[in-house]
């Protein structure tokens, strides 16, 4: 199984992987971070389910246009057919309606093709069978901790595998809680089709896009909506856990939870796009995880309810994504110091302090939150931790933990000026003192460039950041020559590692998506356009046939590896295009 044939379908409330062969291959439910109700993505006696054609061929996929609804049409004996997948976003009566259901539409285009339907869904990391149970109405699978049922018009004695004639259109309706169908299912499933439809493409129309890279851009949107919990503002980092980095890497990493430094970054490229809701509503997860810390000791990454038990285990007898083990749930990076979550939280905030557009989400404890951010911030830069990259050992100052703590200072100092002027002096010798730090700590006099860890030698590519949080101004030459000196050490077949130390698990052998897309940015805020334009064409090469992309990138055998899809990845590709972009007032 390869990610590039998956493609994703969501609403906010979950998310469900679809293969080329009709199979529905991953799914958890009734949210991201709970366990699976389909898994054979990680293990073939996981669960599945399975609408395609009688001989096993695969199909050709594609999304209905800006949508999140998915197409796989099939060639089958006696005809063809298409499998619409899509789980219901819609409004209606002035809320937006999520339900924990996933419905799949089968319809003939051409003859009459023979087509098969199984549905097998498992008991989550036990992989036990539920008991089944037909009723008139659906059938329901007992032993979850709430009610599954599928309702379909389609013969019970078909569910098993045996392969019919598709003769009309079929409908299927997977829902966990009460089914609650308010009408025939046939209409039901219509209309919340179109409804579905007319909703993510009204999403579309308010996206604001750059000129060039559009399509790209779009779905990458389109993607990184599905990574938001909308109940409580939570953003995902990833659908998936425990794809490998790499082949034989034994880097599997449970990636479906809230990482606050992943959020940040999402929420920046929704601002680009012009979407602010999600911010506001990520504000609100904020202040509940900060309500159940005092001290501001912040975990890198929560559960999408805010809390934090995370314990990393491994589960012995599944088989691994490709064989590839182990299969992780939790995450111990939970556990871990990352100091530069303070400063790019500060970061999160304070576009609602600077930009007036949303002086109605500004409150008392917002504004009090986003000091306690900064405060923090400025206390640790400078110290050990493990960085953006999570090392797992051998914690050292690292100079981009340090980058994002000046960041914040900065931007509190920014706020301050306008909100508490009598504090801004502090919050501006701060971000001074920070910044003299780094010059002084993170800049390499011998290789001429700013390296990952205070008094080290080693390049990390986390480091172009400095280019758009605008440390150094565009043509300062340690800029560029930290730009050159990244480029030309960490680069493998045109491709961006994050860092070329041995971490713990060897050294990485495949690039980190989001580090070639940092590099356009980079390029393009030193006025380097055409190198930005040239690394952007290769790298958005990475994206699959449906526009998806995962955590890493295999340059050699051109595959995708890592959890998938990754929400960082997308934020590097929307991030970059606007980089690479001219602006429409350049071309119209």
């Amino acid at each position: 199984m390869r990610l590039e044939d998956l493609g994703l379908v969501g609403n906010c409330q979950f998310s469900a992987l679809v293969s080329r062969t009709g199979d529905v291959v991953w799914c958890c439910l009734p949210r991201f971070d709970s366990e699976p109700v389909f898994s054979s993505l990680l293990d073939e006696e996981g669960g599945r389910w399975l609408i395609g054609p009688a001989d096993g061929s695969v199909g050709t996929q594609q999304y209905l246009p800006n949508t999140n609804v998915l197409e796989t049409r099939f060639l089958a004996p006696g005809g063809s057919f298409r499998v619409l997948d899509f789980a219901p976003r819609f409004a209606e009566l002035e809320r937006y309606h999520r339900p924990t259901r996933l419905v799949r539409i089968v319809e003939p285009v051409e003859g009459t093709p023979m087509v098969r339907v199984v549905c097998q869904p498992r008991l989550g990391w036990s992989r036990n069978v539920p008991t089944e149970v037909q009723t008139s109405e659906h059938v329901s699978f007992d032993g979850f901790s709430s009610l599954l049922t599928l309702a379909t018009d389609t013969p019970y004695s078909y569910l098993g595998g045996r392969p019919f004639a598709l003769t009309s259109r079929r409908y299927f309706v997977l829902s966990w809680g009460p089914p609650a169908l308010e009408e025939p299912l046939a209409s039901t499933c219509d209309r919340q089709l179109r409804s579905t439809v007319a909703y993510w493409q009204r999403w579309v129309k308010h996206c604001d896009v750059p000129p060039l890279f559009q399509d790209e851009v779009i779905r990458s949107a389109l993607a990184l909506k599905l990574h938001c919990f909308e109940d409580t503002g939570a953003i995902v980092a990833a659908t998936t856990t425990s794809i490998p980095e790499a082949p034989g890497s034994g880097r599997t990493w449970d990636y479906r939870y809230c990482w606050l430094r992943d959020s940040y970054y999402v929420l920046g490229a929704l601002g680009l796009l012009g979407h602010f809701e999600e911010r506001e509503q990520f504000v609100q997860y904020l202040l509940n995880v900060v309500g159940g810390s005092p001290s501001l000791d912040l975990a890198p990454l929560y559960r999408v309810d805010g809390t934090s038990e995370l314990q990393e285990r491994v589960l012995e007898n599944w088989r691994g994504f490709e064989g590839e083990k182990p299969v992780r749930i939790g995450n111990g990076a939970a556990t871990h110091r990352q100091n530069d979550i303070f400063g790019e939280m500060v970061l999160a905030l304070a576009p609602v302090f600077l930009d007036e557009r949303f002086r109605a989400e500004r409150t008392r404890d917002s504004l009090e939150l986003v000091e306690r951010l900064a405060k923090k911030a400025i206390a640790v830069a400078g110290s050990p931790d493990a960085g953006i990259w999570e090392y797992r050992g051998n914690w050292r100052p690292q100079t981009f933990s340090s980058l994002m703590c000046w960041a914040g200072a900065d931007r509190m100092a920014r706020v301050a000026e306008r909100h508490v002027p009598n504090r801004a002096a502090e919050y501006r010798a701060a971000a001074d003192r920070i910044r003299e730090q780094i010059l002084a700590s993170g800049w390499n006099a011998d290789r001429r460039t700013f390296v990952g860890s205070y008094g080290g030698s080693d390049l990390d590519a986390a480091l172009l950041q400095l280019a758009p949080l605008h440390f150094l101004s565009p043509g300062d030459a340690r800029l560029g020559s930290t730009i050159d000196a990244i480029g030309e050490s960490l680069t493998r077949d045109g491709w961006l590692f994050r860092y070329a130390a041995d971490d713990g698990f060897g050294q990485p052998t495949v690039a980190f998506t989001i580090c070639s897309f940092w590099w356009v940015e980079a390029l393009a805020a030193a006025g380097r356009h055409d190198e930005a334009r040239a690394v952007l064409d290769r790298a958005r090469s990475a994206r699959s046939p449906l526009g998806l992309l995962s955590e890493d990138y295999e340059a050699s055998t051109a595959r995708m590896w890592g959890n998938f899809p990754q929400a960082y990845s997308h934020v590097g590709l929307i991030h970059a295009a606007y980089a690479a972009s001219p602006r429409w007032t350049d071309i119209l």
